[in-house]
């Protein structure tokens, strides 16, 4: 009979299978081992050659090892609080250790002058200093003729004074890159000389001094007069007034000096045997950079906003709000980068410290303070690489607006991520990795391919939507404008199928790529998309079966723009409902009537579309002139208005066919009517109609024409024509003409 505790040893062995198992014999001090790798029946056998105590204590040895490895499990995973403690506390310590240890400080730097004596001797030292100086002024010397041989490409650049924007940039360009040519020349001539004249034990002390305080800052203020043009405001490419321009160039210069004074200080200092424990002068130096920083950004608040707005009439609310707290961000970034290396530093990581030591944290917040600045720089260089705008009028300036902010989005997305990418060079991350790493990054390397999908699809949505937006601005400033008139009662010319077309693209484009890196960054989080896919089928087919009249709207609406029975801007009739196409969407269009109602029209409900600005319009014209008028003369008239208007620039190119007579159309109670036509372009016709009335009644008045007017006579029998009315006559012929026009009025 198989006793229970072999079954209970049997599980244990297949969890545990792996690892070697020890039992001890109850009675003896002999122990018994577990191979790995056993079958059930080997298990089997194992177990019943074996007593109950040996049983027992094996079980027991397997139960206390998954007790542990949960308990050192757990213990890896400590209360948030309780981790900020300790935290706080090693930072506190780190404190404390710099205060004890600040007295420390002259004699440990006397130390390392001493350590440094006694490497090269005092002689040796002489030496190595009279070297760098020579190399230095060598270095100097190429330089200086390196600018002497170019002085007439030096000079020309002097003697330019262009004062537009492309003068200003091309002059400080040439003048950079003689700048930048020049410490090339410098370096070169330093680095080859040095090689040939100091040892390799030279060097090593020798290169960082010449590298963080003579080229890092040399190559700073190369930069700084390129940007701020301290001398030479003409060519100033930031909004930013002498004054300021010529204290932050000084400062900027003196912060790199300070930057590089501290880096080379801890370099020098861990090179004779004084380590950052000993002194904490590192602590003290890099709290005065960060000092230094503070009072830059507060002494010259109002210089940094100036530089922050730009010129740009365009500034929205938000720029302004990022120039008035730019300084105020500076000093933040300064403190927040500065409790950084504190938490770093009281980690004491090695890897963690050798990227301090070689300035990570002061890259990081570089370009965390040139954040602001590349976006003012976008802005700046849109407004001028920008195409111009086309056309003329609000449409066409809301066009132009509108590409305006998107190439700003966009830059802004694409300044980020490099901003991100840099910080993560400056700590040897490599974000790929990180994205795809295992379980130790799997948090962080989600996020990060998180944002990435988004931000990747945010641009691909700017791109598309600017580019439809600029199609779609070009072909309603391209169409001709309508004017009050031809407005008025409808039927004026509409736009182009692709001004119809092209909004709904728009639309559907941004749902499609919403929907497409949405699901992507869902999956980078590590959510499973397939059921949201499966949900999105069976959310269509409810929609299908239960939302028959929405898919009828919808492909009505499909076939109809196919069709191209109509266009946004096109006067139409649908069943008796009459107006102007004003929008159409997925599923219904809105017709604006000439009198102000708007009208919301399913593309399932139309039966019947007449389009009445469709290629061309014809209008008929009536004019009532008495009964003797001559209507060839009419007729001559008539075709005398539309030959000139036919020459008239302002009117012949909304003519198709020029006005003409048609001839006497009817008679009526007042006179003849006489009927004339012309065909025009859609949009054109009222315009030209009120021309021709124009026209008509001057010539009318012209050629001795009245039009006929609508007459009351009243015969009196027995009365001569020549004979005078009495008081009773007239009061006859009143009354019997208020009687007619009343009857006329009623039964009109």
């Amino acid at each position: 009979m198989f006793h229970p505790l072999r079954l209970v040893l049997a599980l244990v062995s297949a969890l545990f299978m792996a690892v070697p198992l020890y039992a001890q014999d109850a009675g003896s001090t002999s122990t018994v081992a577990i191979p790995e790798d056993l079958t059930p029946e080997q298990v089997d056998d194992l177990v019943a050659r074996m007593s109950d105590d040996q049983v027992r204590a094996i079980l027991l040895e397997r139960l206390d090892a998954v007790a542990e490895k949960q308990a050192a499990e757990k213990a890896d995973v400590e209360d948030p609080l309780t981790e900020i403690s300790e935290i706080w506390a090693a930072m506190v310590a780190s404190w404390t250790h710099v205060l004890t240890t600040a007295p420390n400080i002259i004699t440990a730097q006397i130390t390392a002058f001493s350590n440094f004596s006694d490497t090269f001797g005092t002689t040796g030292v002489f030496t190595l200093m009279g070297l760098v100086l020579s190399v230095l002024v060598v270095g100097f010397i190429a330089e200086k003729l390196f600018i002497f041989l170019t002085r007439r490409w030096h000079e020309a650049t002097e003697a330019a004074d262009e004062a537009d924007l492309w003068g200003a940039v091309r002059y400080l360009f040439r003048r950079f890159c003689r700048e930048i040519a020049g410490l090339i020349i410098f370096y070169v001539v330093i680095r080859a000389v040095g090689r040939g004249l100091l040892t390799t034990e030279q060097i090593t002390y020798a290169a960082p001094f010449v590298f963080y305080l003579i080229w890092v800052p040399r190559l700073g203020a190369a930069a700084s007069r390129f940007v701020l043009a301290p001398e030479k405001p003409q060519f100033r490419l930031v909004n930013i007034d002498d004054h300021w321009a010529k204290y932050l160039h000084r400062n900027l210069i003196g912060l790199l000096i300070l930057i590089g004074f501290t880096l080379f200080v801890v370099r020098f200092n861990a090179l004779n045997g004084v380590t950052g424990d000993d002194t904490r002068i590192g602590f003290w130096l890099n709290a005065a950079i960060h000092v230094y920083i503070a009072v830059i950004a507060w002494t010259a608040r109002e210089g940094l906003s100036q530089m922050m707005l730009g010129t740009d009439p365009d500034h929205t609310k938000f720029d302004e709000e990022v120039a008035h707290y730019y300084p105020y961000f500076a000093i933040g970034v300064s403190v927040a980068i500065w409790l950084l290396v504190e938490f770093l530093v009281a980690q004491r990581d090695p890897a963690t410290l050798r990227l301090l030591t070689s300035g990570a944290h002061f890259t990081t917040m570089f370009w965390l303070l040139i954040a602001p600045a590349l976006d003012t720089l976008i802005r700046g260089l849109v407004r001028h690489l920008q195409p111009p705008m086309s056309g003329e009028g609000p449409l066409a300036e809301r066009a132009y607006r509108s590409a305006k902010r998107s190439y700003i989005r966009i830059g802004r997305v694409i300044a980020g991520l490099v901003v991100v990418f840099m910080i993560a060079r400056a700590w040897h991350l490599d974000l790929r990795n990180v994205a795809s790493a295992g379980v130790g990054a799997e948090v962080g390397g989600a996020v990060i391919e998180f944002l990435l999908i988004i931000a990747v699809g945010y641009i691909l949505n700017e791109v598309v939507s600017l580019w439809i937006n600029r199609r779609l601005a070009r072909e309603q400033t391209a169409a001709e404008a309508l004017d009050e008139e031809a407005g008025g009662e409808g039927g004026g010319a509409g736009g182009s199928r692709l001004a119809t077309v092209l909004p709904l693209m728009r639309i559907t484009a941004q749902i499609t790529i919403a929907v497409i890196f949405g699901l992507l960054a869902l999956g980078a989080l590590g959510i499973n998309i397939t059921p949201l896919l499966a949900g999105a089928g069976v959310l269509g087919l409810a929609i299908g079966f239960g939302a028959q009249k929405l898919v009828a709207d919808i492909v009505g609406g499909v076939f109809f723009l196919i069709d191209d029975a109509f266009r946004v801007g096109e006067y139409v009739d649908v069943g008796g409902t009459m107006g102007t196409v004003e929008k159409i969407s997925v599923r219904s269009m809105q017709l604006r009537h000439h009198r102000g109602p708007v009208h919301t029209i399913p593309y399932g409900e139309i039966q019947k579309l007449t389009n009445f600005s469709r290629d061309w319009v014809i209008m008929k014209l009536k004019f009532t002139v008495p009964f003797d008028t001559d209507p060839n003369k009419v007729k001559k008239i008539f075709k005398k208005i539309g030959a000139e208007m036919m020459e008239d620039e302002t009117h012949k190119d909304g003519f198709l066919q020029p006005f003409k007579s048609q001839g006497v159309f009817d008679f009526d109670d007042v006179g003849m009517i006489i009927r004339g036509k012309f065909m025009a372009k859609p949009g054109k016709q009222f315009t030209l109609r009120k021309e021709i009335f124009n026209r008509v009644k001057a010539a009318f008045k012209e050629n001795g024409i009245d039009f006929a007017r609508r007459e009351v006579r009243v015969a009196i029998p027995g009365l001569d024509d020549n004979e005078n009315l009495t008081p009773e006559q007239k009061t006859a012929v009143g009354a019997a003409a208020a009687a007619q026009l009343n009857k006329d009025q009623g039964s009109a």
